[in-house]
């Protein structure tokens, strides 16, 4: 688990977008940083942020026949 610090005027959504890529780890987020989503929509700056390893599940791939 990785920790961040919140830059002005950033939202949980930027956050996981900047270190993930997209924003599907938001939920991921909140739930390792409980009281996160108190703070409101834009994080206090400097607010310490634990950022959860992304979790990667494979995929079956594609098969034509079964």
């Amino acid at each position: 688990m990785k920790t961040v610090r919140a830059q002005q005027n950033d939202t949980v959504d930027l956050i996981a977008f900047r270190h993930y890529g997209d924003s599907s780890m938001v939920e991921a987020i909140l739930e390792a940083n409980p009281g996160l989503a108190r703070l409101g929509i834009h994080l206090p700056h400097g607010t310490a942020i634990n950022l959860p390893d992304r979790k990667v599940t494979p995929s079956r791939g594609v098969n034509l026949w079964d």
